[in-house]
């Protein structure tokens, strides 16, 4: 269906923004789904941004996706949040009605169903996290709601670690970034939250020697799809879950709550946004 004056409209906010995969999601379930909609990149400077997100709740627009570095503003912006906004200190959804403006964090859900997807289950062991950041504290936020009996943590800023776990975890354990790998002892699961590997920049690297057999290792990086963090946990006999599950994982209820429906189950979505990437290599 091509878009009419009555399309049901939203977006995604950053800046930059022409490396974002959500158009091309979004767009692809529009069109399985039939619907009068569309979804449209934003690029948006960081002072801008406020009044951008007030003048767009205006208007006939649905909602936006948030992403960098944008989500801490939409959080303040907001007339109302969802808990798991206010806890995490930032949105990544932003829905409007009546000129008004409701901010929701849907990263910790996403994480949350990429481990689904992957039937890994979060409450098995402990868990560490790496990094101290705003996926840092989406991933912790939703391990801490998931059930997981120990978190561990490590960041360049040993006091920035500690901050995030006094808001969220505080009976997590802090480990020095240079002994990172010490954490390494009977995990369940290790998290990469940090922006190391992306784009083949600096990798993450470990002794996956000292991580249990059974131990998965995870990454909310997703370009490149396997990073060097993953390739050496997989070299090791490790499992690995690459950053897509949770880009899609966040991004249904995203669909659900701009267009009133459900993602439609005929989109490989995960095959779709691997095909973008191999494209752009």
């Amino acid at each position: 269906m091509r878009p009419t004056g009555a399309a049901r409209i939203a977006g995604v906010v950053g800046d930059p923004i022409a490396h974002s995969l959500s158009p091309s999601l979004m767009s692809a379930w529009i069109e399985a789904a039939g619907l009068n909609a569309v979804y449209t990149p934003y690029r948006v400077a960081g002072e801008q941004a406020a009044e951008f997100f007030r003048a767009l709740a205006a208007s006939q627009c649905a909602g936006l996706n948030v992403t960098l570095p944008h989500k801490q503003t939409a959080l303040a912006v907001s007339d109302e949040a969802s808990a798991a906004a206010r806890a995490i200190g930032a949105a990544n959804l932003l829905t409007f009605r009546d000129g008004r403006i409701h901010a929701d964090n849907t990263d910790a859900a996403g994480f949350l169903n990429a481990l689904k997807v992957s039937q890994v289950e979060p409450s098995r062991g402990p868990v560490l996290i790496l990094g101290a950041g705003g996926a840092a504290r989406a991933i912790l936020y939703a391990l801490v709601e998931a059930g997981a009996p120990e978190i561990r943590l490590s960041n360049r800023s040993r006091a920035n670690a500690r901050a995030m776990a006094d808001d969220l975890a505080p009976g997590a354990q802090i480990h020095d970034w240079d002994r990172r790998d010490d954490a390494l002892a009977g995990a369940s699961l290790v998290v990469n939250a940090t922006s190391l590997g992306l784009s083949g920049g600096e990798d993450l690297v470990f002794d996956w020697s000292r991580a249990p057999g059974d131990a998965v290792v995870a990454d909310s990086v997703y370009k490149p799809l396997e990073t060097g963090f993953l390739r050496d946990a997989a070299a090791r006999g490790l499992k690995t879950i690459h950053g897509l599950g949770m880009l899609i994982g966040q991004a249904r209820p995203s669909f659900a709550a701009f267009y009133g429906a459900s993602p439609p189950e005929t989109v490989e979505a995960e095959a779709l946004l691997v095909s973008l990437l191999e494209a752009a290599e």
